[in-house]
C-alpha cells in the first residue's frame, strides 16, 4: 500500500492517475529545491510528471533539469506516496503517484528553464517545515531518519 498525504479523496470527483518522478538532492547539510512562483508559491522536490511514453529515469533527468539547471547523477529509489490535488495549471483533479529518488547535484548547467522556477539550496532542517506538500516532507523525514 502506497502511502497517502494531504487532502482525502473526494467522492464526488474523478481523479486521473498521474506519475511522477521527484529527487533528494543532498549536498552536505543542504538540499536542492526548486521554488515555484505559481499557481501557488512554494519550494518542492525538484521533478514532476512522466510524458506519455517517458521512462521515469529520464523523466527525472529531465525534470530536474528544467527546474534547477542541474545534471544529476540517481542513486536509488526511496520511496513512493500519492496525494489528491487540483492541478489549476492543468485544470485537471489528479491522483498523483510521488516516486522519489536519492540523486546527487553533479554539476549546474544553467538556470531552470521551466518558467516560473528558481533553484534553491535549503538547510535540510529548514526544508523539512519549508517544502510546500505534506508528502514531500513526510519522505524527506523518513529518508533523513534512516541517514543520520
Amino acid at each position: 500500500m502506497i502511502p497517502r498525504f494531504g487532502d482525502t479523496r473526494r467522492l464526488d470527483q474523478r481523479y486521473r492517475r498521474r506519475p511522477g518522478v521527484y529527487a533528494v538532492l543532498l549536498q552536505g547539510d543542504s538540499i536542492l529545491v526548486t521554488r515555484q512562483s505559481d499557481p501557488v508559491p512554494e519550494y518542492q522536490l525538484p521533478g514532476g510528471g512522466i510524458d506519455p511514453g517517458e521512462q521515469p529515469i529520464p523523466a527525472l533527468h529531465r525534470e530536474v533539469r528544467e527546474e534547477t539547471g542541474w545534471r544529476i547523477a540517481i542513486d536509488r529509489r526511496i520511496g513512493a506516496f500519492r496525494r489528491f490535488t487540483f492541478m489549476p495549471e492543468y485544470d485537471l483533479w489528479a491522483e498523483k503517484i510521488c516516486t522519489l529518488y536519492m540523486a546527487r547535484p553533479v554539476r549546474r548547467l544553467g538556470p531552470p528553464t521551466e518558467a516560473g522556477h528558481r533553484a534553491v539550496w535549503l538547510p535540510v532542517d529548514a526544508a523539512l517545515t519549508m517544502l510546500g506538500n505534506p508528502g514531500d516532507r513526510a519522505m524527506l523525514a523518513r529518508f533523513l531518519t534512516g541517514c543520520r
